[in-house]
Formats: structure tokens, C-alpha cells, sequence
């Protein structure tokens, strides 16, 4: 397989911070101060502040998160007291996601790079990354900068995201109040410009497109990054834009190359929204986690409470409507205790029947949200479509097919799962990735989610679902829902880019079964 990975890499810095070393840190700032910003977290980092009370907040709560950093007093900071310190990886969606797929055997690997430096070019995998020509000169794909803003933009510094990983347990005193950890996250203080403006090395650019009807697939990600504003005036929407024509062009070339979108940690609730409105169309799938998912509620008007905790009901209800109003191919959630996709075949059913048996839920569903959907926006490339017409319900469209072809179809989307749930896990209890039989070994001593398993009994029931070995799966209108526990480590080496390396498994798998097919 020949993949294409875009658009965020950069290098991560890796530490392991312990209770104590946030007690210290909390007691060199003034009290209230801190106390306020654990309230309300600002969501980004302007001061030394700001990056204490966002680490605080997230070990406080079990939570990850990803702010930005645009104080470069901040970054120095950070850098002298934690970067010699710390493991220093491979970081970025884009990057992951590469490494994953060349050492999991894909055939060619083409990341975008935007500082293709020797650090961060010695960070790839040695097996299947091509770079085009990293010496290419780095242009910007949202129009003429400034001299000033170019000495920002085209910094030869290395993008780094400084990443801090706590475990489950861990205590810190919160000004005389002992707080611990509920279970092991990650806080990241991510210095990252380019990346910032969603840069495209104009290298990568050239040979995707010379090279788009030889690609089998195209991992984007890293659009949570993007800023609603730039110094230049420019906003989002102009660098959405850019990649949407980038995408429409590829796709152009070659109608059979598979686009999975990847979400990410978004910081503005309006660029997560303009971002699923503007490539639910052109996407064949969409990845995201349970906290992204929650941040789509004004789309699926499912609480946020029950995906926040991980309910495969509520989980599985968000996706179900999630696709069905804006006719997505593939949604994939993956969270800690289990991954949960939604998806519609490759099959034409026969409607004849479909409109009378889906009646009555679709009924009900267009009562209970017909006030929300009122409110939202119509673009020509998401309008929803309509509930009625997608035949909202357990059985219907995907009852007129033989059994037996529609539990061919799950087994592959299970066992693509599988694989991509044994990488995440393997993964996360090694810190690496050397080939499939490595992977197949390590997730052998893992065991499965206990709360994952729990909730897959309870996705059985929600759903009138059938099991498949350690999966299930159930019909719901146009849609075929497949759940699967994942596999976790007591002691994980790592917590960050499971869900990547997760994604990129499923990726490759549902790649090679279709050619299989």
C-alpha cells in the first residue's frame, strides 16, 4: 500500500512528570490565580501560569489535553527545565501515523514535513518513509507573509510538543487539598508555528499530485492546530480551503484513493465545526475520541455527559445519528476502554420496503430533534440529509440483504479493528512498533478492557446487536455498528498517539481487505 500522510509533524518531548514536581510548581505561583484558571481553563498558554494550571487540571480531572503555546518566554522556559530531561519521539498525527504504517508493512509512506531537520528526519522510521526531497525551501499555502512574519513562520527551530504524562494514583497538593490522579493522561504544551498555519511543503504537494493515481490512501490530520486568526489577517477558513482543493485535486486523479480525516484536541469549538462540515463530504472516514465526538453535540444532539463516560449506548447513538444526517461513510470512535465504528457498505439495497418499516423511529427521532436542527447551518458539501430518508433504525435497508453477506462485511470491519486495537495496545505497553508478528506477540499479554467489555454487553442490548469473536455488531438503518473492547497495559510506557496508531492500523487493514476482496 501507498499512503500519503498529512499534515502535522514535529518533534514531541516526552516526560514523566511525578505529584511532587507539580506541588513544586504550583507553590511558586500566587494561589488564586492558579485556582481560577483550574475553573476556567483558558485553553491556551500565555504564561508559566497558564501551562501549571492547564497540567494541574488535567491530572485533576484524568483528562488529556492540548494547548498551544505562543509566548516564546514559555517556550524557553519548558525547554531549559524539562527537554534535556525528557524522551525525545517522533510527534504529530501525520508523523505517528507514518512510523505506524512503515513499520506495519505499508509498501511506501509519504509524510508532509514541515522542518525537514536532521532531528526530526532522524525521528522516522528507517523502513518504508520516502521523503520527496526534504531539502525542498519551505513555502506557505495561505499566501504572502510579511519579512516580520516570515522570521516567525520560517524559524529554522524545530516545532516540539512538550508532552506530560502522569499515571493513575499519582497525588499532588492542590494549596493543602491532596488531589489524585483517576487514571493516567496526558498534558500537552505543543510550540509549533508552522504547523499552526497547517503548512505543506510544497515537495510533498508536488509529488502527492504527480503521484495521486498510484496512492491507495491519504491520512490528513492535525487541522485541531489551526488558529481563527493569523497576524497577516488571514484566518482558517483561507488554509481549509487550500487543503480542500488539495484533496479535490488528488481525488480527481484517482476516484478509488481512500481519505480518512483524523480529529484532534480542538481549542475552538467553531474551527472543530467548520472542519467536520467541510470534509464530512469528501472524507471516506473520520476518526476521533469520545471528547471530540462530545464536542459535536450541536450535530448529533446526544449529552455529552454519556460520551464523556465512555457509554457504548450513547456512544454509539452520537455516531449513528452523526453519519446518518451527514452521510458519512465510515465514523470511527476510539476511546480508552473500547473503539466503536459506524459505517455504511458497499451494497444498493432495495428501498421498496424500507419507508414503512422505518416510520415509526424515524418519527420519533425527528420529534426529538427537529428544534436543534433548525438551527444549524446549510453548506452545499454537508447539507444533513434527512433523517426519514436515511431510515434511522435497528432493522430496514440492511434487512433486504442475505444475512450472511452483511456478517461477511462486519467479520472484516472486527478484524480490521482487532488489528488496529492489538497495535494501540502493543504500542502503549512497549513504546514501539517492529512488525506485525511483534505486534501479535505483545498484545498477547495484554488483557481486554474490563469496562470496555461491560459496555460491549450493553451495546448488545442498545442496539439488538449480534456477537463476532471478542466484537459485535448490530444494523441500524443504512448502517452497519461494530464495537470492539481494546487491550490495555498496567504499566504503560506510553499514552500518547495510541489513538493514532490505532487509527493507522485500522486504516491499513481495511486497505489490504479490500483488495483481498
Amino acid at each position: 500500500m501507498k499512503i500519503l500522510c498529512g499534515y502535522n509533524v514535529n518533534i514531541d518531548s516526552v516526560y514523566r512528570v511525578s505529584g511532587a514536581e507539580v506541588s513544586e510548581l504550583l507553590d511558586t505561583f500566587e494561589m488564586t490565580e492558579i485556582l481560577e484558571k483550574i475553573e476556567n481553563p483558558p485553553g491556551k498558554i500565555l504564561s508559566e501560569s497558564d501551562f501549571v494550571a492547564g497540567l494541574a487540571y488535567c491530572m485533576k480531572n484524568g483528562c488529556g489535553a492540548e494547548w498551544l503555546v505562543f509566548e516564546r518566554s514559555v517556550f524557553e522556559f519548558l525547554k531549559n527545565r524539562y527537554f534535556e530531561k525528557s524522551i525525545v519521539r517522533m510527534g504529530g498525527n501525520a508523523g505517528i501515523m507514518a512510523n505506524a504504517l512503515s513499520q506495519l508493512g505499508a509498501f511506501r509512506v509519504i509524510p508532509n514535513v514541515a522542518v525537514p531537520s536532521k532531528t526530526q528526519l532522524s525521528l522516522f522510521s528507517k523502513k518504508t518513509i520516502y521523503f520527496p526531497d526534504a531539502s525542498t525551501q519551505r513555502k506557505e499555502n495561505s499566501g504572502t507573509e510579511s519579512e516580520e512574519d516570515l522570521d516567525i513562520v520560517f524559524s529554522k527551530q524545530d516545532p516540539i510538543h512538550f508532552v506530560f504524562d502522569f499515571s493513575k494514583g499519582d497525588t499532588f497538593s492542590l494549596y493543602g487539598t491532596e488531589v489524585r490522579a483517576p487514571r493516567e493522561n496526558r498534558f500537552i504544551a505543543t510550540c509549533d508555528h508552522l504547523n499552526f498555519r497547517l503548512f505543506v511543503n510544497p515537495a510533498f504537494e508536488k509529488y502527492a499530485l504527480e503521484h495521486a493515481c498510484e496512492i491507495d490512501g491519504a491520512l490528513i490530520s492535525g487541522f485541531h492546530l489551526l488558529l481563527e486568526s493569523y497576524s497577516d489577517g488571514s484566518s482558517y477558513k483561507t488554509i481549509l480551503e487550500n487543503t480542500l482543493c488539495q484533496l479535490r485535486l488528488w481525488k480527481a486523479e484517482n476516484d478509488k484513493l481512500r481519505v480518512h480525516l483524523e480529529f484532534g484536541h480542538f481549542a475552538s469549538k467553531e474551527i472543530a465545526s467548520s472542519v467536520f462540515l467541510e470534509f464530512a463530504a469528501i472524507s471516506d472516514s473520520i476518526g476521533m475520541n469520545e471528547d471530540e465526538l462530545a464536542m459535536l453535540r450541536q450535530f448529533h444532539g446526544v449529552s455529552g455527559e454519556g460520551l464523556l463516560r465512555m457509554e457504548a449506548e450513547a456512544v454509539g447513538d452520537a455516531a449513528c445519528r452523526l453519519a446518518s444526517r451527514y452521510g458519512l461513510k465510515n465514523l470511527l470512535i476510539h476511546t480508552r476502554e473500547f473503539v466503536l465504528t459506524v459505517f455504511k457498505p458497499n451494497v444498493v439495497p432495495d428501498k421498496s420496503d424500507s419507508k414503512q418499516n422505518s416510520n415509526q423511529d424515524s418519527k420519533q427521532d425527528s420529534n426529538q430533534d427537529s428544534k436543534q436542527d433548525s438551527n444549524q447551518d446549510s453548506k452545499q458539501d454537508s447539507k444533513p440529509v434527512s433523517e426519514s430518508s436515511a431510515n434511522f433504525r435497528v432493522s430496514g435497508e440492511l434487512g433486504d440483504f442475505e444475512i450472511s453477506s452483511l456478517q461477511k462485511i462486519a467479520g472484516q470491519k472486527i478484524e480490521a479493528l482487532k488489528f488496529g486495537v492489538s497495535c494501540a495496545g502493543a504500542y502503549a505497553a512497549s513504546g514501539r512498533l517492529e512488525g506485525r508478528k511483534f505486534v501479535e506477540e505483545e498484545a498477547s499479554k495484554l488483557k481486554e478492557s474490563t469496562i470496555g467489555r461491560k459496555q460491549l454487553e450493553l451495546f448488545l442490548t442498545a442496539f439488538n446487536g449480534q456477537v463476532f469473536g471478542q466484537g459485535a455488531y448490530a444494523f441500524k438503518g443504512e448502517y452497519i455498528l461494530c464495537m470492539l473492547p481494546t487491550l490495555l497495559s498496567k504499566s504503560p510506557v506510553t499514552t500518547v498517539g495510541l489513538g493514532d496508531t490505532l487509527t493507522a492500523g485500522i486504516f491499513l487493514r481495511e486497505l489490504e481487505l479490500d483488495v483481498q476482496a
